[in-house]
């Protein structure tokens, strides 16, 4: 009931199918070659750049303006305000008009024309101290018996100030040889020498006066 297959005709057979692919193949290149535009066509993308964006420079600071100075336009001259003319006057042919006012001289000033000057001042009139002629025996110092010993001879020079009552207040000592002339010397100024005081225009006052005395061994 079976028939036998291997003995079958229209059977797959493989040499046909070799056949028909290489014919496919034939074809689809041939046709790839003969028609190339037939590719879909992509035009060129243009290129696109970024620039980053930096913000604009800050305006340049204005210096403030006084508000005490007002800026103000000067206000231009109308055009139709009239021109000022300003009258120079001749000196021409005129004449100088004395003064109204009678003349007054100054204070101080006699009418004849000389002036009144206080007549000068006299400098005052001073007078130094001077030596009481009733006590001149008294202004020899006692000679120091330690320089007698020694004969030793000296010389004393001092500044006193002698009082309005002629006497000696203060005693300054300038120059000696020893300090015991000195010391004797101050003692005697001091206890017994009188002066006439001096005087500035006739009124005592006190001043100074210098004197000087010698110590002399006598034999």
């Amino acid at each position: 009931m079976y028939a036998d297959r291997p003995n079958r005709t229209g059977g797959f057979n493989p040499g046909s199918l070799g056949v028909a692919l290489v014919i496919n193949c034939a074809v689809i290149g041939a046709l790839f070659f003969a028609a190339p535009n037939m590719l879909p066509f992509v035009p060129d993308t243009p290129l696109v750049t970024y620039v980053p964006y930096a913000p604009p420079p800050p305006p340049e600071p204005v210096p403030p303006t006084d508000p005490l100075i007002r800026q103000q336009p000067r206000p231009a001259p109308r055009p139709d305000a009239p021109i000022k003319i300003v009258q120079i006057p001749q000196t021409e042919g005129l004449t100088a008009a004395p003064d109204p006012l009678p003349y007054t001289p100054p204070i101080g000033i006699e009418g004849t024309g000389t002036v009144a000057v206080d007549p000068p001042k006299t400098a005052p009139v001073f007078v130094q101290p001077g030596i009481d002629p009733r006590y001149a025996a008294d202004f020899q110092p006692s000679y120091p018996s330690e320089e007698r010993r020694a004969e030793r001879e000296g010389r004393v020079v001092v500044r006193v100030l002698v009082g309005t009552d002629g006497r000696v207040k203060q005693v300054e000592r300038v120059s000696a040889t020893t300090n015991a002339f000195y010391r004797a010397t101050l003692d005697r100024a001091l206890a017994k020498w009188r002066f006439k005081p001096a005087t500035r225009d006739g009124v005592p006052i006190e001043a100074w006066r210098s004197m000087a005395l010698t110590f002399v061994l006598q034999n």
